[in-house]
């Protein structure tokens, strides 16, 4: 299944920035890192609905950048890994 056709055009920038975040967030020494999904899908649903409007399309879309943001990050985190 391919998450990024669900997610639309406009919330497609939430996702860098959410990395983005996500990565000061982790470099941050008093936020424990079970925390940061948390707070990134909370930022990404007020992103989304900051660029969408307040709708429930716009929830949907925020959770759907914040998972895929997670996913990226800890795809990225396993091929690192395994090959160091």
């Amino acid at each position: 299944m391919d998450i990024i056709k669900f997610i639309t055009e406009q919330a497609l920038v939430l996702i860098p920035v959410l990395y983005i975040i996500g990565m000061l967030l982790k470099n941050t020494p008093k936020i424990k890192d079970w925390s940061i999904p948390y707070i990134l899908l909370a930022l990404g649903i007020v992103g989304a609905i900051s660029l969408m409007g307040v709708t429930v399309q716009a929830v949907i879309q925020g959770i759907l950048v914040s998972g895929a943001t997670v996913l990226g990050n800890q795809l990225i985190k396993q091929v690192t890994d395994k090959s160091e």
